[in-house]
């Protein structure tokens, strides 16, 4: 089955054309298209800005997609498009035109949740991966513990309740002056550091809970920062990106190994921008290796927002028959469990 699928929920504008059945998961093409650039100058995505990005390349690269996968319109079997969640501009961009696009080739249109499409990078990765299976989602936007129960069922056991990771990085990285998105920068000033030299609060919240809160680590290195300006003392970047990697990613961590403990899986699947974190990857290697657990990671190529995800993720949907009429909208929030 072929798919065409569209990813707009953010700043990246993705078309992509994947190949799926039950014994195969291929990409045949993935085009994204940056925003980076054009919202560094203001220290973050713009949504305005990035709806109107997004109108201006969704049409070329859909050409582009196609073309790179050496296929027409006509072979197509199936749309796929995120509808939720994101910025909602952004969402309506890619959920228009790929309503469009269906409905003018009469070609069924499958609605696709971003959080479910990133957890769906992994099956281009491991060919054998199927549900159920414990994921956890960390983005700029979200960090969510989730228990997948089947390709298409999934319920949210633990989530952020405030900064999502992504996000707390990118707010650490640009107070200690490292240009927008922080995380990659963070990540390599990080090695350089000691983790131990600053001591700053876990994320973990309760011994009852899978959530956690990143506000309060955020805050801690502000603080820091702060109250060394004040004093006039000189402050090592590294010591401090090292030792609040230390804190987000053992937080993290160690409420992934509760759920483990709790829910009783034998495979984890880390998803999402954050995915990418070296620190993050390691730490968790080194917990499922002791808790004899299938760790699943997305190579680095397919752990940011794109298209090829959606297309995975809407091969399942369409199975389980879902399908959209010219009245699909977008949605700025997704369901806890969906």
């Amino acid at each position: 089955m072929l798919i065409l699928a569209f990813e707009s929920s953010c700043d990246e504008t993705s078309a992509a054309v994947v190949e799926m059945s039950d014994s195969e998961r291929k990409i045949r093409s993935n085009i994204v298209a940056s925003q980076i650039e054009t919202h560094r100058l203001y220290g973050g995505v713009v949504p305005e800005i990035a709806s109107r990005a997004h109108s201006e390349v969704i049409s070329k690269i859909t050409c582009e997609a196609l073309e790179s996968a050496g296929i027409k319109l006509s072979d197509i079997d199936a749309v796929g498009v995120t509808n939720t969640p994101g910025l909602i501009g952004a969402l309506l961009v890619g959920v228009n035109f790929a309503k469009a696009l269906a409905f003018a080739n009469d070609l069924p249109l499958v609605p696709v949740n971003h959080i479910k499409g990133h957890v769906a990078a992994n099956y281009f990765e491991y060919p054998d991966l199927k549900p159920p299976f414990l994921a956890l989602v960390a983005s700029g936007g979200h960090t969510s513990v989730i228990s997948v129960d089947s390709y298409t069922d999934y319920k949210t056991v633990g989530h952020t309740r405030d900064d999502a990771a992504g996000e707390a990085f990118d707010k650490v990285g640009r107070v200690l002056g490292l240009s927008y998105p922080c995380g990659a920068e963070m990540d390599v000033l990080a090695r350089d550091g000691d983790p131990d030299a600053i001591k700053l609060p876990m994320a973990t919240i309760g011994n009852d809970t899978l959530d956690l809160s990143f506000s309060g680590l955020k805050t801690a290195v502000v603080n820091y920062l702060n109250t060394a300006s004040q004093k006039g003392e000189q402050v090592n970047r590294a010591d401090v990106a090292a030792s609040f990697t230390k804190s987000a990613v053992s937080s993290i961590t160690q409420k992934l190994s509760m759920a483990l403990d709790k829910y009783g899986y034998k495979t984890l699947v880390l998803a999402g921008g954050v995915a990418a974190n070296s620190h993050l990857r390691a730490s968790l290697e080194k917990m499922c290796s002791d808790k004899g657990i299938r760790l699943c990671m997305p190579p680095l190529s397919l752990c940011g927002d794109n298209a090829a995800m959606i297309g995975a993720q809407c091969y399942y949907e369409y199975q389980n028959g879902v399908r959209a009429d010219e009245s699909l909208n977008a949605f700025a929030t997704g369901s806890v469990s969906f």
